[in-house]
């Protein structure tokens, strides 16, 4: 009788002991799991059952929450929604998070460990803290300076601060306003429709996550490729190259716009943007090498984030010599964010280096104080310094004798570089106008902003002078606000 008593206690202290093993797997292992589980509403409830945090802009907040009685009680309201819509996303209880809205939810909603009084006091207490601050990088009047200049046409800007990649502005459009799509009525399914059947696409972040063939902005990458592998003794030498040229192995013929291309030096045709001198010098540089100046920029990488997920820019790595000399010059398969056209200025002006963008300054309590800060962090050598000076210069001259002209400031050190993409069947669309560009103050060790610049269908008479005409005013505009400067003047 005994014996069997023990066993039945043995049993029961193993079940006991099994009982207390499994509750510590799904309270301390797989708690995350259950609770970012679709089924699991408790993390939907805690998310929206108090004000959320708030999304910071040059020192105030551009979201804001409404209680709406509901049991998802509070709705989350913007602050010129359109504007700042492809920095901060959406938060919505019918469709979820996009964006700094999606990326910093555990800090917008409180529930991030970091915002706890006490380290683990969230996970024993199961309570959410006050909502959290995103302080982003974006400079308010640049911000406002690229929306505006885009005036609702189909494009995108980005600018960066060359020396540490914080994020000055980022305006997509056509835009929409997040605070439609917040709540859970009748009256959001129907934006959410209206939204996603819009042939504008104002859901869509140009700026991150449309790739564009960057046409003659490309030449940038391709003049670092050429210079950094020696293939020139100078810019001012000339290039032996033919007007037309006849692609390598083809018997199609590159042709120009510009006049002058015939064997003209490196600095001249790029200031006149010579299709076949850059073909031509692609060509001669060869894919592989033409492959790793690309990805010393950026492209090719699917993993960039700044948090939010960036769309990978493309340069093939498979081509024949014919298919190098149309890449060379931003058309086949080349293709790019515009935050990676960015990317590629403030490279010519950081001396070759880039640094890894980011949108985010800090994070932060309710009451302000830093939890998270984000240092500058160098991403990749896009080109030895020297080349970096050979094609400021060049940049330079695009402005002040070139086809970026009008992107010029008074007082203020700017370099440039036009870009008209051809696109469609036969290249029957409109062109895509591209600038790319850099400014220093007179008084500045560094420059301070670099910009890239995009309008969908642009209307061109010739190429590159769309670049030059649609695209260049507004990043002009854009450097002035980010540099603090008035726009007196500036032609």
């Amino acid at each position: 009788m005994i014996r069997c008593i023990r066993r039945a206690s043995v049993f029961c202290l193993l079940l006991l002991a099994a009982l207390l093993v499994n509750t510590s797997r799904i309270q301390v292992f797989s708690a995350d799991d259950y609770a970012h589980n679709p089924a699991n509403r408790r993390l939907t409830l805690t998310r929206y059952a108090q004000p959320r945090g708030e999304i910071m802009v040059g020192g105030r907040s551009v979201t804001g929450s409404r209680d709406s009685g509901e049991a998802l009680r509070y709705e989350r309201t913007y602050t010129d929604g359109p504007l700042f819509a492809p920095v901060t996303g959406y938060a919505s209880q019918t469709y979820g998070t996009s964006l700094l809205e999606q990326t910093e939810d555990d800090v917008l909603s409180g529930i991030d460990h970091r915002l706890s009084p006490i380290p683990m006091w969230n996970e024993f207490t199961r309570k959410a803290q006050p909502g959290g601050r995103v302080v982003t990088t974006i400079k308010d009047e640049a911000q406002r300076a690229a929306y505006a200049g885009l005036g609702g046409r189909r494009g995108a800007v980005a600018a960066i601060e060359p020396s540490t990649g914080r994020i000055l502005a980022l305006a997509s459009t056509p835009s929409y306003d997040p605070g439609e799509l917040s709540g859970t009525g009748a009256q959001v399914i129907d934006a959410w429709r209206a939204l996603n059947r819009d042939k504008s696409e104002p859901m869509l972040n140009r700026a991150l996550r449309q790739t564009y063939p960057p046409g003659s902005a490309f030449k940038v990458v391709t003049a670092a490729a050429v210079l950094d592998a020696g293939v020139l003794p100078s810019i001012h030498s000339g290039t032996d190259t033919p007007d037309p040229y006849t692609l390598p192995g083809t018997r199609t013929r590159l042709t120009n716009e510009a006049r002058g291309c015939r064997d003209a030096s490196l600095l001249y045709a790029f200031a006149a943007s010579c299709n076949t001198v850059f073909g031509h010098l692609g060509a001669d540089v060869g894919l592989k090498r033409m492959a790793e100046a690309a990805e010393g920029f950026g492209f090719n990488d699917p993993s960039l984030h700044v948090p939010s997920a960036v769309a990978a820019s493309n340069f093939d790595t498979s081509m024949d010599k014919a298919q190098v000399a149309l890449s060379s010059i931003g058309q086949y398969d080349t293709r790019a964010t515009p935050l990676q056209m960015a990317m590629v200025a403030a490279a010519v002006a950081n001396d070759g280096f880039v640094q890894r963008p980011y949108l985010v300054d800090r994070l932060a309590k309710s009451d302000g104080s830093t939890v998270a800060k984000t240092d500058p962090e160098p991403y990749r050598q896009a080109m030895s310094p020297s080349t970096a000076v050979q094609l400021r210069e060049m940049m330079v001259a695009a402005v002040e004798a070139g086809t970026g002209g009008r992107a010029a400031i008074e007082g203020v050190e700017v370099g440039g570089k036009t870009g008209t993409a051809q696109h469609g069947v036969d290249n029957s669309g409109t062109p895509y106008a591209w600038f790319i560009s850099w400014a220093r103050k007179p008084d500045a060790m560094d420059p301070g902003v670099a910009v890239a610049v995009v309008i969908e269908d642009a209307e061109a008479d010739r190429a590159d002078i769309s670049g030059g005409g649609s695209a260049a005013p507004i990043a002009r505009d854009v450097m002035a606000a980010a540099l603090g400067l008035p726009l007196d003047g500036a032609e």
